[in-house]
């Protein structure tokens, strides 16, 4: 007997009433809410729009689950149909009872996702990037399905971690085998976090580090494979050719694909678009985002009720105007004296425009063009020593007016 070694469950599956609860279901549920969550929080921090990956995730998931049912059902076929089937065709749709195949469940996923960012008007690449490190994550909870299962198990081992296999699910007493399920988690695990790395180390953008994702999954799942010995495309045995199996040769094409693309795509450049182009916020989440053109998107500066503020500050100032033709005030003020007194009051508004405040000069000038005041009648002559005080005290009060906004500016 092993010193050490891993118990399967005894049950994988708990009954709430007449609903079953299944241990395999509920990892993958759990794997797809840290996936969303995580890849949520990354596509926020990139500039795209709450909400975005949530919406995503559904056609997502629902496609992924669709996709991987069917890779399980095409390379095990003779599980299911044909003269050595060991179960009936319907329960080719029992998902709930292991079977789902990562290579359908990534492409037809994908299927799902470009549904979607097409509609809303955003970049497939960019979707791509931000949710491969919660894949990995997800598929290191999902694997521990596998363990309730009792399902995915490699070859028999001696070593003190050995996976102990009832022998109804095909395991000998007293034979320890390798906890493949075990080695994929962490592998996962351990992927996610070093695609957490290097895309801030090396900003991989346009589907670079999505690709870096298939190339490192599929270097761990080659010999993870390699190990196991459960049939695959066989009821009692596994299909290989050139003595590998299906899934190790598949793991060959995607990490060459993986790797041509990253080398094709090294120096391309451009913008991602994480936000809809259009006019308007996103359609999914109009409520609470604004777009780029809208009044209430804050501006470089700030507040946009900051910069309408400043503005009205900046235009209410009370500074010259650039034509030369004074202060608003003086000209008011011109035209009060134009109404009072005629002439004078006319002559008092060329002085305050042309900024002379000379008033004898110009009282020298009318009483040159109008002769002495001893050769005017004395009402006329009273008159104009009238409009000469009022002209005085109005240059007065304006020239104290130019004076205070002078040193106002």
């Amino acid at each position: 007997m092993p010193l050490a070694s891993i118990p399967s469950p005894s049950q994988g599956v708990w009954y709430l009433g007449i609903i079953p609860i299944r241990a395999y279901a509920l990892c993958i549920v759990l794997g797809v809410i840290v996936a969303v969550w995580l890849s949520e929080r990354r596509w926020r921090a990139r500039g795209g729009h709450k909400g975005t990956i949530v919406d995503i995730a559904v056609p997502a998931v629902i496609f992924g689950l669709i996709g991987g049912r069917l890779y399980h059902v095409i390379t095990d076929w003779q599980t299911y149909f044909g003269s050595r089937a060991i179960k009936e065709p319907y329960q080719a749709l029992f998902i709930w009872e292991g079977g789902l195949g990562i290579w359908g469940a990534i492409a037809l996923g994908a299927l799902g996702v470009w549904l979607s960012v097409r509609r809303r008007g955003i970049s497939m690449s960019a979707v791509a990037d931000t949710v491969a490190p919660g894949i990995a994550f997800a598929q290191g909870i999902g694997r521990w399905g596998n363990w309730f299962n009792q399902e995915l198990y490699g070859s028999p081992t001696t070593l003190p971690w050995g996976l102990e296999i009832d022998a109804d699910h095909g395991g000998e007493p007293g034979v320890l085998y390798h906890p493949t399920f075990l080695y994929e988690s962490i592998w996962d695990v351990v992927l996610g976090f070093a695609l957490l790395f290097a895309g801030r180390r090396f900003a991989l953008h346009h589907g670079r580090l999505f690709a870096l994702y298939v190339a490192g999954y599929t270097v761990g799942r080659f010999w993870i494979e390699g190990l196991r010995i459960d049939p695959v495309g066989g009821v009692d045995h596994a299909v290989t050719f050139l003595g590998m199996r299906i899934n190790q040769w598949t793991s060959i094409v995607l990490f060459i694909g993986a790797l041509i693309y990253l080398w094709a795509t090294r120096d391309k450049q451009g913008v991602e678009v994480v936000v809809p182009p259009s006019a308007t916020a996103d359609p999914a989440h109009q409520a609470d985002q604004a777009d780029a053109d809208s009044p209430d998107t804050p501006t470089e500066d700030g507040d946009p009720a900051t910069a309408e503020a400043t503005g009205k500050t900046t235009g209410d100032a009370d500074t010259p105007k650039a034509d030369g033709s004074g202060n608003e005030s003086l000209r008011e003020e011109s035209g009060d004296a134009e109404s009072g007194t005629p002439d004078t009051g006319t002559a008092g508004s060329e002085r305050a425009e042309g900024g002379t405040p000379d008033t004898e000069t110009a009282g020298s000038e009318r009483a040159e063009s109008g002769g002495t005041e001893d050769d005017r009648p004395a009402d006329t002559a009273d008159r104009a020593d009238d409009g000469d005080d009022r002209a005085e005290a109005g240059t007065g009060d304006r020239s104290e007016s130019v004076k205070k906004e002078k040193n106002s500016r």
